[in-house]
């Protein structure tokens, strides 16, 4: 891709680019920081119930623009430009903005909610209620949900039986509450479907490769010059814890 290229990019998908700067520079603060900073910043942006009945907005907003482990920052950066980046420029930033929130916010309170009958049914420690919770992963996991809808079919299909199982697995193995949220988070973003009408699917040509790499290539590389058909194929329209 080219530089021209990769600025159309960012610039098709402002929020996802802007908040993984956040993240990057959250990160950075993570790695420079001694132990005990680390330990105190990490506790303090968590979204664990003690914070959320301490500090509810401010916990459920600033837990959602760090990670635990900085060096998996590299990993969030490919999941991001192929998840986050291609919801945003086929939705929109606003209603890319609310599957998101939606899924970080309602999977962060109804996790912690299942977190806290179980430490009042002492099936969990108290100590839970300070439990590190903080991460991008359910709104990656929502963004994902309604990314199905742009999947064309049959690799639709496909697509999300392997997001149900991704997320599945985990809880049937005896999953966290964090699975359970990833889970939560998932199936909100396959609700959110409505604010896909009127979007269109990637074209036919990408549903004849894998869907993972029609997702990482950018519909301007992916576009063919007007009146350059394919011989014999028809053109196309445009931590651990068991409950």
């Amino acid at each position: 891709m080219t530089v021209d290229g990769i600025r159309s990019w960012v610039r098709s998908s402002p929020g996802t680019h802007i908040w993984l700067l956040i993240i990057g520079i959250t990160s950075l603060v993570i790695t420079a920081a001694s132990e005990g900073l680390e330990s105190f910043l990490l506790h303090r942006t968590s979204s664990n119930i003690h914070e959320l009945h301490k500090h509810p907005l401010q916990s459920v907003l600033i837990s959602g623009f760090w990670i635990a482990d900085p060096s998996s920052f590299l990993l969030y950066v490919v999941l991001f430009e192929l998840v986050h980046a291609n919801v945003e420029r086929w939705t929109g930033t606003l209603r890319w903005l609310v599957t998101v929130a939606v899924a970080h916010i309602a999977a962060t309170l109804i996790s912690q909610e299942v977190l806290l009958m179980s430490i009042q049914s002492h099936s969990a420690p108290r100590s839970m209620k300070h439990v590190v919770d903080i991460g991008v992963s359910y709104g990656l996991a929502g963004a994902a949900g309604i990314l199905t809808y742009r999947v064309p079919r049959p690799w639709r299909w496909l697509y999300l039986a392997g997001a149900v199982l991704f997320f599945a697995v985990p809880l049937t193995a005896g999953g966290t509450y964090t699975d359970i949220g990833h889970a939560i988070a998932l199936g909100l973003g396959l609700a959110c479907w409505p604010l896909t009408r009127g979007r269109p699917t990637w074209n036919a040509d990408v549903a004849r490769i894998p869907v993972a790499v029609a997702v990482a290539v950018p519909d301007a590389v992916r576009q063919r010059p007007a009146g350059r058909a394919v011989p014999g194929r028809p053109r196309c329209r445009r931590r651990r814890w068991r409950p």
